[in-house]
């Protein structure tokens, strides 16, 4: 029940949805003749669009979630395992294997796939995700397919189609792994999130983030109503409200 209120809030509670929202709000007010209000409610609703589709100001808080953990630029010899973080796919077997997989999830097994040639091809790779509401072909069995296109051995890589989302993969990763050191691979952006599940669960990750969408060094002053700002701001709010709903469960 969970899952699906998180689903269902997180859907919503979007840069776009209440932006869309606030301009309905004031359509009503005007239709009631609360001119007033419904000005006040109009512009409310273009700042927020404003800022929220601005990118030098989406990047900005973006970049503050995506460099909490640095970049894991070299694997420690001692590592066995690397988690590999479900993301997303579209099973079509007319298209290569890496485009059937969403981006993030191509980064990540890439990123994951870099440190198993570091450990010289010796640890394990695994990888996780359901197989979700419209698509009846596990996240891990895709990932497993993009692996062994991209020269991972078929004994090298570990599957769970179970876990839906971060914090069963956590569970699923405390049953395989115990004390066993690992390094957990996942988006810049969602490794704050992930590292705090792990914790709960009493495993202590190496974390590598990966998949880095912001760069606040070359910032575009000029790039307004950005299509791509939105995106990101979409990822900002998702990974807001993660860690809220984190901490109001005492995680």
């Amino acid at each position: 029940m969970d899952f699906i209120l998180k689903k269902i809030v997180s859907m919503f509670l979007m840069p776009l949805p209440l932006g869309m929202a606030l301009i309905v709000v004031a359509l009503i007010f005007l239709y009631r003749h609360k001119v007033q209000k419904a000005k006040l409610t109009l512009v409310v609703s273009i700042v927020w669009l404003f800022l929220f589709s601005y990118s030098p100001f989406v990047n900005t808080l973006l970049h503050t979630l995506e460099s909490t953990y640095p970049t894991l630029h070299q694997a420690p010899k001692e590592i066995k395992y690397i988690y590999v973080l479900g993301g997303g796919h579209s099973t079509d077997e007319s298209q290569p294997i890496t485009s059937q997989v969403n981006e993030a999830s191509v980064v990540r097994l890439a990123e994951g796939i870099r440190l198993y040639h570091q450990l010289d091809q010796k640890a394990k790779i695994i990888v996780s995700g359901y197989s979700g509401l419209y698509d009846d072909t596990p996240h891990a069995v895709m990932q497993e397919k993009l692996a062994l296109a991209l020269g991972v051995q078929t004994e090298h890589i570990i599957l769970h189609t179970k876990p839906r989302d971060t914090q069963e993969e956590a569970i699923a990763a405390k049953k395989l792994l115990d004390k066993e050191p690992f390094i957990l691979v996942t988006s810049a952006s969602h490794m704050s999130r992930a590292m705090k599940f792990f914790a709960q669960e009493g495993l202590t990750p190496v974390p590598a983030p990966t998949n880095h969408l912001a760069s606040i060094k070359q910032l575009n002053y000029t790039n307004f109503f950005s299509s791509h700002a939105l995106m990101k701001s979409r990822i900002v709010f998702h990974e807001v409200l993660g860690l809220v709903w984190q901490k109001l469960k005492g995680i």
